[in-house]
């Protein structure tokens, strides 16, 4: 039987009908989340203070409550009051009104109402596998209108931070989801994290790696590790705000960092944070065990942001009264209080 080769176009109708037989099939393959651009809009840009050795001075954050409350890490980008960037390229001064420094949790509010936002469900659900969409402004791509970044993977596992032999250095101790996605880049910081169907399951976390290796960790905070502190924080159970009715008193009635004992870090910055230089002896925080290189973050549960606050809180404390302060030492957060 002689060989007769294919007419050109019975060929080309032949490669339709197979291409069309597999156009279904792919078509079929569900994506990884219904609607992305949804979730951008939830998402902010988030810019402040820069860090030392060129550390970039923006991160990301997203929206928690139709009133403008913006969960985001608490990092130095946040070393002054920064500014946010809505999805829609409107800007708008923000507030801190709220900080938890052992969750790496800060809470902004801004002037604004009617926006996207997540819900913070009570149920947790994400699990070892499931597929997942982070949403950041890595590397400040996004400045304006420009959406937030995507990027697409799953969850590698969900562990302790601290079952890592404590390689990974971090005041957070808790439950984290290792992402098996590139999310631990400058900016991501602060960033969503959603499931299949656009929930909020977690909070990309801020750069960190092991101390040994160098190895670098994708990770988020799962939402139910974060969410009693937003819910306090946007209630206003929980907030760093000054207390506007607590007048000053006079400067041989309230406290002083003489009362209390410590000596401050020179203060040559214009934002000079209040590490502690030197304890003086028999003092209230030589009882407490304050040591230098200590860091106060807050006083009597208002965010120290730098020296100068830290001493305009003290006007306000009878020198009588103890004083609750929240330090960082190292990588750990401690409470303590110090008693005249």
């Amino acid at each position: 039987m002689r060989y007769r080769p294919f007419h050109p176009f019975a060929l080309a109708v032949l490669l339709s009908l197979v291409c069309l037989s597999i156009l279904p099939v792919a078509s079929a393959q569900p994506p990884v989340a219904p609607d992305a651009r949804d979730v951008q809009q939830r998402v902010v840009k988030i810019y402040g203070a820069g860090g030392i050795k060129g550390l970039e001075a923006y991160q990301s954050g997203f929206l928690v409550s139709p009133e403008g409350h913006v969960a985001t890490a608490w990092s130095y980008v946040l070393d002054v009051e920064p500014i946010v960037v809505l999805d829609d390229g409107r800007r708008f001064e923000s507030k801190i009104v709220g900080i938890e420094p052992s969750l790496e949790l800060a809470v902004l509010k801004i002037d604004a109402s009617d926006l996207p936002y997540f819900k913070v469900d009570k149920e947790f659900n994400a699990q070892w596998g499931d597929p997942i969409l982070a949403v950041s402004n890595l590397f400040g791509i996004a400045a304006g209108n420009e959406p937030a970044s995507v990027m697409q993977g799953i969850i590698a596992g969900v562990t302790n931070l601290d079952a890592r032999r404590g390689t990974f250095q971090t005041p957070y101790r808790g439950k984290v989801l290792i992402l098996d996605l590139i999310a631990n880049n400058p900016g991501a910081a602060g960033g969503a994290v959603v499931d299949a169907d656009g929930r909020l399951i977690g909070m990309l976390g801020k750069e960190l790696r092991d101390s040994g290796t160098g190895v670098w960790l994708n990770y988020a905070l799962p939402i139910d590790a974060l969410r009693t502190a937003l819910g306090d924080i946007i209630a206003g159970r929980a907030t760093t705000v000054p207390k506007e009715n607590n007048p000053v008193l006079r400067r041989d009635q309230s406290h002083n960092l003489t009362t209390l004992g410590v000596v401050l870090v020179p203060n040559v910055l214009e934002s000079t944070p209040a590490y502690i230089d030197a304890v003086l002896p028999d003092s209230p925080a030589a009882e407490a065990k304050l040591r230098p290189d200590d860091l106060i973050l807050l006083l009597d549960g208002q965010r120290v942001g730098d020296q100068q606050t830290l001493i305009d809180l003290l006007r306000r404390i009878d020198r009588r009264d103890a004083v609750s302060v929240t330090l960082q030492r190292g990588n750990e957060v401690l409470p303590v209080r110090l008693q005249p």
